[in-house]
């Protein structure tokens, strides 16, 4: 999701290289302004959240159902741009 919402980014012509800026601009200029639903935000901040633990949490895992309701948002939330960047074109 984070690559993903770095792409929509760029296409309004805006780069950020680390993790917290782009969640950060994500919710800026998609979830405040509407142009996407605001729950896409939330996955996208909890999924970051979830990585983390996984990547960084010492003795914590993360649970197989967790994981996989990250992986249903990443579906819909790659759906979800795909479709408003064609609707741009």
């Amino acid at each position: 999701m984070f690559y993903v919402a770095s792409a929509l980014l760029v296409d309004l012509r805006l780069s950020y290289s680390s993790h917290s800026a782009v969640i950060s601009a994500f919710g800026r200029e998609f979830a405040k302004t509407g142009r996407l639903d605001s729950k896409y935000h939330r996955w996208l901040i909890d999924a970051q959240d979830l990585r983390n633990i996984g990547d960084y949490g010492v003795g914590s895992q993360v649970p197989k159902e967790y994981a996989e309701t990250v992986c249903d948002w990443a579906v819909q939330f790659t759906n979800a741009a795909e479709a408003f960047l064609q609707s741009r074109r």
